[in-house]
């Protein structure tokens, strides 16, 4: 399978939707409500999957999110393979992104420079 052939990003999409939903049915107290799955990147191999985490709060959220998701990827790794019929279910790896946070930054910096205020 290639990097970016169709399988690869449906396999993509499906994982992604499936941890979403994982995670919001999660009852781990240390994950954030406002926590969503930016994107995953399953490996061609499916052996390996790098989900990238966004969480809306503060840094001690996120890091409490972090902790919670570690400590849960194999609880996620299990109800991934219930859900998903496939040959092998990626180990799951997941990355706190920032870039919603980023963008939020970047367009109060716009705003001010413009003069807008919220």
């Amino acid at each position: 399978m290639r990097k970016n052939s169709v399988k690869n990003i449906r396999v993509n999409h499906e994982v992604m939707r499936e941890l979403s939903e994982i995670i919001r049915e999660s009852k781990d107290p240390r994950i954030h409500p406002l926590t969503s799955i930016v994107a995953v990147d399953v490996a061609t191999d499916l052996k390996t999957c790098k989900a990238y985490v966004s969480v809306l709060g503060t840094e001690e959220d996120r890091m409490k999110t972090a902790e919670g998701l570690k400590s849960a990827e194999g609880f996620m790794r299990r109800e991934l393979a219930h859900r998903l019929n496939m040959r092998n279910t990626p180990e799951i790896t997941f990355i706190m992104d920032t870039s919603i946070e980023d963008a939020m930054t970047m367009m109060k910096k716009i705003d001010e420079v413009n003069g807008i205020e919220h």
